[in-house]
């Protein structure tokens, strides 16, 4: 293809290939795969929105801040949340400029009213008038509305839209399929350019079909390795490639493990950095532990990684004991009770563990499921004949 015809390509999509979204979004710092280049470019030939869907961290979101970057577009984003409402996603009325308004022509209403047989005939003409206070004049737009008014063109991000409640996928889905938004009160808004709409989840619910049809779908995954080492590399973190290499092969363990939060690539980057300020020369099991919470976010998940990060160094290696206490701080002469799932040395033979008549109280099986609310109440326990007698029997009444 000639370098004239490539250009007239790109502007009328964006894109000439496959490749050439590649290459751009390479020179934005994002490394994108063939499968995402060729849905990215699928999406701006054919004016479709992307839902991507997969974990959390894995550049969904930055996908849609580096495509507004390549484009030149102004990124508008939707920041989904449970409860959210439409006023917050596409538009509300400005009630206190329309308030300031009334008393501002509190003067010029009543001459309007002033010669108005009745109270009737009063409102009839307040009525005629309303249309004034409910114009684009009024008129509070939210990122919806406010991609479809935009006089350039943009990328629209409605952000972890599964966090959201299925009303508002009902709001999105005359934007999705028609690019365009009804305001009762002023009619139909259609885009003046069509927004590149990007639409992330990370599988927190299922969504809709009929929004999953609007969109072309990709599933995000964690990258293979070497992938990740090549986002590492282009991140500048200042960590040696060999060491990179290494912390990839050790992040990619940890996410084999059973954590309630997998480290993401971002934190596969922040933990690069980390030990690159540190000016670590090599990966110990001691160096690792120390900064673990980087990529760890939870204390269930801490101990798990802390428990498993010697062996991924060192079958031999032991991380010290000081390092399992993660930031508590034993030691200030009061017991904290905590359980890491190993011996603190503080109770006595002759003193019960806590911790373990803690553990002994929640074993499975212990409440039935409507204790928790969960179900139907289970099975009724035979009463002992004989026990209603004597529990009741002083309650009995005189005839």
């Amino acid at each position: 293809m000639s370098a004239r015809s490539l250009d007239a390509v790109r502007d009328d999509a964006g894109f000439a290939d496959v490749a050439d979204v590649i290459v751009q979004f390479a020179d934005h710092g994002y490394l994108a795969d063939e499968r995402l280049a060729t849905t990215v470019f699928l999406q701006a030939h054919l004016e479709k929105p992307i839902l991507l869907e997969g974990p959390a961290g894995v550049g969904k979101t930055q996908l849609a801040k580096s495509l507004a970057e390549v484009t030149g577009r102004r990124l508008l984003r939707l920041q989904c949340y449970e409860g959210q409402d439409e006023t917050t996603a596409l538009y509300e009325w400005d009630y206190g400029k329309q308030l300031l308004y009334t008393q501002l022509m509190r003067e010029k209403v009543g001459a309007l009213v002033a010669d108005a047989p009745d109270l009737a005939g009063a409102v009839d003409t307040l009525a005629g008038e309303e249309s004034v206070f409910f114009s684009e004049r009024f008129l509070a737009a939210r990122p919806l509305l406010e991609a479809i008014r935009s006089e350039e063109p943009v990328v629209l991000l409605v952000d972890e839209v599964d966090r959201a409640d299925e009303a508002l996928e009902a709001v999105l889905l005359e934007l999705l399929a028609e690019y365009q938004v009804s305001v009762p009160e002023l009619g139909t808004f259609r885009a003046r350019h069509t927004p590149y709409v990007i639409l992330t989840s990370n599988n927190t619910r299922d969504l809709s079909a009929a929004l999953k049809r609007r969109c072309l779908h990709l599933f995000l995954d964690y990258p293979d390795a070497e992938r990740e080492l090549d986002i590492i590399r282009s991140k500048r973190t200042g960590l040696p490639d060999e060491l990179a290499r290494q912390l990839v092969g050790i992040v990619r363990g940890l996410r084999e493990l059973d954590l309630r939060k997998a480290p993401s690539i971002s934190e596969t980057v922040d933990w690069a950095r980390t030990l690159a300020v540190l000016g670590a020369e090599e990966l110990t099991a001691e160096t690792l532990s120390a900064t673990a919470n980087v990529v760890v976010k939870y204390e269930r998940d801490l101990r798990r990684a802390l428990e498993a990060l010697p062996r991924m160094v060192d079958p031999n290696a032991v991380v010290p004991d000081h390092l399992h206490d993660h930031g508590h701080g034993h030691g200030h002469g009061h017991g904290h009770g905590h359980d890491h799932g190993h011996d603190h040395g503080t109770a006595t033979p002759d003193e019960p563990d806590g911790a373990e008549v803690r553990r002994a109280k929640d074993l499975p099986g212990r409440h039935d499921e409507a204790y928790y609310g969960t179900g139907t109440m289970g099975p009724t326990r035979a009463v002992p004949a004989g026990q209603g007698a004597r529990s009741f029997g002083s309650r009995r009444r005189p005839f």
